[in-house]
């Protein structure tokens, strides 16, 4: 079976005064291609930082991460974010669109700074799928947040991703709102054969994964089969 994403004896620490806090300690996981994958933990836990370092956000301590078949610590930081772009796709608690976009151009700008040919009738497609062709020229302001991660998961999946890190995708919105996202991120995510991470704490989101691995005080206390 073919790894999209091979973490090996990762450990992350950050300075804080005098003092290293150690975020993640020895992290092990490997994540097959095309899959859904979890990773949960009590706030505090690494979480979030580790989604940051598979997406090449940031560099590791030691240890090491094999993303799309690249080594990233061979990578400088130009080379990861060109691998980002051509390769991953990301969603956000917060949502991240810009303000002064409307939502297809939050969609479209992006693909056209990459140079892609038909970004805007990519964009329209893509929105029209998350159920917004109607909203498509309103400011996210005008949207709800509901609208607003829908707007972002077309804007995730423009680029045709091989993988997908969301974190904490549904942090922001209600339960039926955040229901209705998650049914729509799998079925895009499984229309499109990408590769699905996913931080969360919400247990039924991940137990909707293939596997999930839990973090305690930045170490891997389990590692299964979601179901």
């Amino acid at each position: 079976m073919a790894y999209i994403l091979k973490v090996d004896n990762l450990t992350k620490s950050y300075s804080s005064g005098n003092r290293s806090l150690t975020v993640l300690n020895d992290v092990s996981f490997v994540i097959p291609e095309g899959s859904s994958f979890s990773i949960v933990g009590p706030s505090g836990s690494g979480k979030t930082t580790l989604l940051g370092l598979c997406a090449g956000l940031d560099t590791t301590d030691s240890g090491s991460i094999t993303l799309c078949g690249t080594e990233l610590k061979t990578l400088s930081e130009d080379q990861r974010a060109v691998l980002r772009n051509q390769k991953v796709g990301f969603v956000f608690q917060d949502f991240q669109l810009l303000p002064t976009l409307t939502a297809i151009e939050n969609v479209v700008v992006p693909l056209e700074l990459q140079g892609v040919k038909n970004a805007d009738a990519t964009g329209r497609e893509l929105l029209e799928k998350v159920g917004l062709g109607e909203r498509m020229h309103h400011y996210p302001n005008q949207l709800s947040g509901g609208e607003q991660q829908r707007v972002a998961l077309a804007r995730a999946f423009s680029n045709k991703p091989q993988i997908l890190f969301a974190d904490e995708p549904t942090g922001n919105l209600d339960e039926a709102t955040g229901e209705k996202v998650t049914e729509l991120l799998f079925n895009l995510n499984k229309e499109a054969g990408t590769t699905l991470v996913i931080v969360t704490h919400d247990m039924e989101l991940a137990r909707m994964t293939d596997h999930m691995i839990r973090l305690k005080g930045g170490k891997l206390i389990e590692n299964k089969a979601a179901l």
